[in-house]
């Protein structure tokens, strides 16, 4: 309950100071006046790091527990994640520190994106390969001494743009000749080191996201080897233990805006008249919203479920599930906010209402974090494997 009156009294308000401000702000990327408002309102209400499911760093809710509260704050998904200091890239950094940072990682670091005073980006997508295919990745770190020299492009480096991000997880190759699985680590870089240049940052179907989506080149950048987080190696084990979790949260947030689209598609009809009655009186129209309940009930109810499991057995054997949710819950909101923005008429494809974003950002899930097409093919082999050839 404190969340939605969190929402209802400070968020919702918010949303068109926050693009009033970010018009106006010279950096675009960093975050307005009014989202530290909404931070400082959030922490004293005890909003704060709900993400989290370490009682040492967060505050105790499971996956299953916290998955409600995601899909509340998908609601506002420009502003409430960052207000209660739930997004990402910065969720799923923390929980890398927290897992496998060491004892100086987790002070210098984990601490001030715990507390909110800085943000992180995470360096792992390419653009001169097929990243979902992590075995495609050419960045290096190679050792030197008590050193790593990092070299590389990296893009869709989420928060890049943002004058708070102070530090990336870098993943790069450092064993070109070890198994697969094991060429790569992940090693914290911090955005002013020399040789750190952010190009430029890239839209989202023309919108500029808040902290931006850098484009970023790393040239003979030196860093301690003490930045290296865990094992050389591990790299693709930390990244499987980090998209786990970070999934469940991007699918809860996309049933959120759908929730809110088609709470905004039965307002619209309702309010619209055309042909001797009102819009939401027409069959078809009726039939939307009807589709628009069992589509976001089903999404709802697979995510739990792989919430669920990834409370009881973990993420690695949940990998099925989030797979399979990472599909359905993009492409249920799509279809929603799509009705959505269709009852709105020209009203739906303009920035008069949030739709036309939420669309971009619910289109840009079915490629982020793995393109609907590798997900479907780790489903497809888990399912064959159980019939013997």
């Amino acid at each position: 309950m404190e969340l939605l009156a969190f929402m209802d009294e400070h968020v919702y308000p918010a949303e068109a100071v926050n693009e009033e401000q970010r018009a106006d702000a010279p950096n675009p990327w960093d975050a307005t006046p009014i989202v530290e408002d909404l931070k400082t309102e959030a922490r004293s209400r005890g909003l704060w790091n709900l993400f989290l499911p370490d009682d040492e760093w967060g505050v105790g809710l499971s996956n299953v527990d916290y998955a409600p509260l995601a899909e509340i704050m998908g609601r506002s998904v420009e502003l409430a994640p960052e207000a209660t200091n739930c997004a990402a890239p910065d969720t799923g950094n923390m929980e890398v520190l927290a897992m496998f940072g060491s004892d100086e990682q987790k002070e210098r670091w984990l601490v001030p994106l715990l507390e909110g005073r800085i943000r992180s980006a995470f360096a792992m997508t390419e653009p001169a390969v097929a990243s979902s295919d992590p075995r495609n990745l050419e960045a290096s770190a190679v050792r030197d001494g008590d050193d790593y020299i990092i070299n590389g492009r990296k893009w869709w480096t989420t928060g890049a743009g943002g004058s708070t991000c102070k530090i990336a997880i870098f993943m790069g190759v450092t064993g070109v000749n070890a198994d697969p699985k094991g060429r790569y680590s992940m090693i914290l870089v911090p955005m002013d080191a020399e040789g750190v240049k952010v190009e430029r940052s890239l839209s989202v179907f023309g919108y500029q996201d808040r902290g931006g989506h850098g484009d970023v080149t790393f040239t003979d950048v030196r860093v301690p080897a003490t930045n290296l987080i865990a094992g050389e190696g591990d790299g693709y084990m930390i990244a499987q233990a980090r998209l786990g979790p970070g999934r469940i949260h991007h699918c809860m947030r996309a049933i959120g805006m759908a929730e809110r689209a088609l709470d905004m598609m039965i307002r619209r009809t309702k309010d619209r008249h055309a042909f001797g009655g009102r819009i939401s009186d027409k069959g078809v129209v009726q039939d939307w919203i009807a589709e628009s309940r069992w589509r976001i009930e089903q999404a709802r109810l697979l995510v739990l479920k792989t919430a669920w499991l990834i409370d009881t057995v973990g993420s690695r054997n949940a990998r099925i599930e989030v797979s399979a949710i990472k599909v359905v819950a993009p492409q249920a909101a799509l279809w929603v906010i799509d009705k959505a923005i269709q009852a709105h008429g020209g009203g739906g494809v303009s920035d008069d209402f949030p739709l036309a974003r939420m669309w971009a950002l619910a289109r840009t899930l079915r490629i982020a974090d793995g393109p609907d097409e590798v997900h479907n093919m780790v489903v497809a082999r888990r399912e064959m494997g159980r019939i013997p050839d």
